[in-house]
């Protein structure tokens, strides 16, 4: 009986381990995004297909299902990749980061962590029978001159699941996953007077949704922070707030998706941002396997 209860253990243990994210992995992923002969932005679309080529092989390791959704900008063929889990689900949650730049940078916070975190979490999840399926969602030209266009991945993709009607429960953006500071006044804020309540130490990340109507981000924020490693602080504020929309989620705002944006804050925190600095040096793999094990868990409970 002992030797039977010692093996229940071991499994459990080994079972446990098996569903953490790994760091070497997360490592991985972040060397083949960053490692391109030039940088990954709208001027070099054949850079940006060599990263979604390597982001659609690793998804198809994991996922169900795997394919691309083109569109043309200005003469050139632009793509963004998703991988699906669990297709007999009528309901879905969209979990999405971006893999294009800004300018002539490695981006690796903005936003080769997340897209790292994304490919990991995927793993993760493999052939786990959830109550929804799973769409997981590689944008590109996030990064300006399309920003806050028609022209964005992420529009693309939210315009096409309203047009077709797709059933969406809710929407789970990251960008920006991998930069942390500990010491105090690393942390900003766009208004004064927050950093009494949020803290000066850029040691977390953030749970960021709108003021408004929204079950999912809400009740998906809680189970966020009550199931994460990493210390979560939820931030509910105005859409006009400069920050609080700043990437992806924002398109599914605009077609009335309850939709959660996952950040360490970016410029508010990393003075990287959009500079040569975002180097892979800077990133804390830790704790980006923090926020995937703690959105991995959220999901499993979800």
């Amino acid at each position: 009986m002992r030797v039977f209860y010692l093996l229940f253990i071991i499994t459990l243990t080994v079972s446990s381990i098996a569903q953490q994210a790994d760091t070497l992995s997360i490592l991985k992923h972040l060397e083949h995004i960053i490692d391109t002969e030039n940088p990954r932005n709208h001027m070099y679309p054949e850079i940006l297909d060599e990263v979604a080529l390597y982001i659609h092989d690793e998804l198809e390791k994991n996922c169900d299902s795997v394919a691309y959704q083109p569109y043309d900008v200005g003469g050139y063929e632009y793509r963004n990749v998703i991988g699906s889990i669990g297709l007999d689900k009528p309901n879905r949650i969209i979990i999405g980061a971006h893999y294009d730049v800004c300018g002539a940078q490695d981006g690796a916070d903005d936003n080769a962590s997340a897209v790292a975190g994304l490919l990991e979490l995927a793993r993760l999840l493999k052939g786990n029978n959830l109550e929804y399926r799973l769409d997981f969602v590689a944008y590109t030209l996030e990064e300006p001159p399309y920003f806050g266009t028609k022209q964005m991945g992420s529009y693309i993709h939210a315009k096409y699941v309203h047009d077709q009607r797709i059933r969406v429960t809710g929407v789970i953006c990251m960008d920006m996953i991998g930069y942390y500071a500990f010491e105090r006044k690393t942390q900003t804020y766009p208004l004064w007077g927050l950093g009494l309540f949020y803290g000066t130490k850029g040691d977390y990340i953030t749970a960021v949704k709108k003021f408004g109507p929204g079950k999912f981000a809400k009740k998906f924020a809680k189970k966020f922070k009550r199931n994460s490693a990493i210390k979560v602080k939820k931030f509910t504020g105005p859409q006009k707030l400069p920050g609080i929309g700043f990437s992806d989620h924002l398109n599914y705002w605009k077609f009335g998706y309850s939709s959660l944006f996952i950040t360490n804050t970016g410029f508010y925190r990393n003075f990287n941002y959009h500079k040569k600095g975002d180097s892979l040096a800077t990133l804390n793999l830790p704790k980006i396997a923090e926020v995937v094990d703690g959105l991995n868990n959220a999901l499993r409970e979800f």
